[in-house]
């Protein structure tokens, strides 16, 4: 039986081309903490997550001193003790934030390995709910310098040129007035029949706040408001959701199923936007999505389409995988070697094993923090 050799971390920091803003901050960099986690057998499988844009390390640091050491020599099929053991190991620093990215990274590695040692692609070695595709919606709609709401308009229509049935833009970032203002350009260039969700980013710190610009946008017939409040702040997520029609749709930072549970019991969010490289990995992702369908609450996991394709792919209560077409944003794409096409809205899941792509060593030198001796290897 073939046992964990070895696990392997970097941190790359990779600019952006242009400085970009949401709601609440800017940015002009992203930091992303890789590992390769290798079987004595000399397989490999990878693990990634965006750690900030800055204080990268932190990630690997836990990586190196607290949870790779509970790895080497394990069985990686024993995935449930294994993600358990790094728990318990991080308790007093974890439970949350780097700590817990750092878990949900080396779970992902864990289970792409074994669906690379089983020769399957990751979806069907999760138990694949279809067969070759996904619905996806386009993600955008960012605040640039000169950036107006004809031109966001464009933007998004362009994305529906495209195939997608569905596009996200951002908002909370300017008044009332001129967020409906960029609502309404962005509805009337992708017409009545496109979802068009909204993207708070944590805007807002009170419920008559939020109210003010969400009933703005009712009008506008927006699919979901997302993160209208702090993630802690589930209270407020709660009310918001008995005064507006508008779905509330949250949780790509949440983490753990405990907090899950809270926000499901309080009704906090009917559509959970959970991330797996946020909440604990692979292993936590379909613990929630499971408790989640006992709520009747539909799973749209945020960023990193090429893992969270596969995790729809294998989830019946899962609906959309969020998808940047380029890599103004969402640029760890310049870090692996194969990407992921889409047609007619959908994006065309990997045949190949495991998560079907691997990292593009070259563009990891050249973007590591330590580009001489990119990776640090655990034995």
């Amino acid at each position: 039986m073939a046992k964990i050799q070895s696990v392997s971390v970097c941190v790359a920091r990779v600019p952006l081309d242009t400085v970009t803003s949401f709601a609440t901050r800017t940015v002009s960099a992203r930091d992303y903490c890789l590992v390769k986690v290798r079987s004595t057998d000399g397989v490999e499988g990878i693990g990634f997550c965006y750690v900030g844009s800055a204080g990268g390390r932190i990630a690997q640091v836990a990586i190196e001193e607290l949870l790779a050491p509970k790895l080497i020599g394990q069985d990686s099929l024993r995935s449930e003790g294994l993600w358990h053991e790094m728990y318990q190991e991080s308790l007093l620093q974890g439970r949350a934030g780097s700590v817990m990215r750092g878990i949900s990274i080396l779970d992902t590695a864990l289970w792409d390995l074994n669906a690379r040692t089983a020769k399957l692609p990751l979806y069907k070695y999760l138990g694949a709910f279809v067969a070759d595709s996904v619905p996806a919606y386009a993600s955008g709609g960012y605040y640039l310098a000169g950036k107006t709401p004809k031109k966001l308009g464009a933007e998004m229509a362009s994305y529906v040129k495209a195939g997608f049935k569905a596009v996200k833009m951002k908002v909370g970032r300017l008044s009332p007035r001129e967020e409906e203002v960029r609502v309404r350009a962005a509805r009337e260039a992708v017409g009545p029949d496109v979802h068009l969700m909204l993207d708070a980013n944590n805007a807002w710190s009170d419920v008559p706040t939020a109210l003010a610009y969400v009933r703005r946008f009712e009008a506008y017939d927006p699919y979901w408001i997302e993160e209208p409040f702090g993630p802690d702040d589930i209270d407020s997520h709660a009310k918001l959701a008995e005064l507006t029609p508008v779905v509330v749709a949250t949780g790509e930072i949440a983490y753990g199923r405990w907090y899950h549970k809270e926000l499901l019991d309080k009704r906090g969010a009917e559509i959970l936007q959970t991330d797996a490289l946020v909440c604990g990995g692979i292993t936590e992702w379909k613990r929630i999505a499971a408790m989640a369908a006992g709520y009747g609450v539909i799973m749209c996991p945020h960023w990193f389409h090429d893992l969270h394709a596969h995790l729809v792919a294998a989830t019946p209560n899962a609906r959309y995988v969020e998808f940047f077409i380029d890599d103004q944003v969402l640029n760890f794409r310049r870090l692996i070697d194969k990407q992921l096409k889409y047609k007619d809205g959908n994006l065309i899941l990997h045949q190949t094993s495991g998560l079907g792509f691997d990292f593009d060593e070259k563009a990891v030198k050249k973007y590591a923090l330590t580009p001489a001796t990119p990776w640090t290897t655990i034995k």
